[in-house]
């Protein structure tokens, strides 16, 4: 057997390890389903993985709902890929065999449900490679890179873990202008920065560090303070900057809201009102994330979503971006 040989095989078997890991629903199946099999198969995914998903979907159209799940059902089983299976080699197997099915799909001969459905929706939307290809960049560099030199690094992650999440919504709304898309990377960067600076304590029992190591070192924060998890004043001082900055990009994104049509604006106020509130919550604990992790109560959710509706429908609400 040849050394290619032989790296196929341990790639095969690296793979067949991960999946089992995994639901039994993400395996490759036998055949290629039919389309609406597919489309029911993402359906059920997106509904039974994303309590919000419900939410979400009230306020789209009703032929745009198939779309909406068959990206969902990528984005989820992508993501699971690169932090459910047992070890870094497992993950990268698993996602060189997605990237395979994403490029198969584009050839229009995909044989896992995601990707049948997920072909309907790139013919139907126009949607080209690049912001699925660059999800599957940012999972594969979650299994590599563990540390941020630079804000600059960390946003460049977000580029390709948050950001094209954004643009594949604006794509399946018929929006892919540049200006759509800019704003669009401010509200997603941000998402991603608030539920960063959330789950500090989370990410570095996993052996993960999102604040930049740069802003650490002028700060005077060290890996021994998440270590013990007290929120020291330096600490404090680190994160109330990063919340700030953080909100300075929901605002700036906020405009987008105004852009876009009904149905997806209620969307978008949510989850930038959404992201707010986690910021709020951060806040509310005095930038304590090490002995807690802030959370949103039920309630409060209820509310940033009566909030969304309101700031759409009713003459002179504040957008979510505006408000302090």
């Amino acid at each position: 057997m040849t050394a290619a040989q032989n790296t196929i095989t341990d790639t095969n078997a690296l793979a067949e390890q991960g999946w089992a890991s995994l639901p039994s629903s993400y395996r490759m199946p036998d055949r290629a389903p039919t389309l609406a099999e597919a489309q029911q198969y993402c359906r059920e995914l997106a509904e039974s993985h994303y309590e919000n998903f419900h939410v979400a979907s009230w306020f789209l159209p009703k032929r745009l709902r198939p779309h909406f799940h068959s990206i969902y059902a990528y984005c989820r089983i992508s993501d699971d890929l690169g932090d459910e299976v047992g070890s870094q080699a497992q993950a990268l197997a698993l996602l060189d065999v997605w990237q395979e099915q994403l490029d198969a799909c584009y050839r229009g001969d995909a044989k896992h449900p995601v990707f049948v459905a997920l072909r309907e929706t790139i013919g139907i939307c126009d949607i080209p490679k690049e912001p699925f290809a660059d999800l599957l960049t940012a999972f594969r560099q979650d299994q590599t890179v563990t540390r941020y030199a630079s804000m600059s690094d960390v946003l460049g992650y977000c580029r390709y873990s948050a950001n094209p999440v954004g643009r594949l919504v604006l794509y399946a709304c018929g929006y892919r202008d540049d200006e759509h898309f800019a704003l669009s990377d401010e509200t997603c960067s941000a998402l991603q920065l608030a539920n960063f600076w959330q789950d500090i304590r989370e990410d570095f029992a996993r052996g993960r560090i999102y604040l930049p190591q740069d802003a650490m070192a002028t700060a005077g924060v060290d890996e021994m303070t998440l270590t013990n998890q007290q929120a020291t004043p330096a600490f404090r001082a680190l994160l109330r900057k990063q919340i700030a900055d953080t909100r300075a990009m929901f605002t700036r994104g906020a405009k987008l809201i105004g852009m876009v049509d009904r149905e997806l604006a209620v969307d978008l106020d949510l989850f930038t009102r959404g992201g707010i509130e986690i910021l709020r919550a951060i806040e509310a604990r005095n930038y304590d994330v090490l002995s807690a992790r802030p959370t949103i109560s039920k309630p409060r959710k209820g509310l940033l979503l009566l909030h969304a509706l309101a700031g759409r429908f009713v003459p002179g609400m504040r957008p979510a971006g505006t408000m302090a």
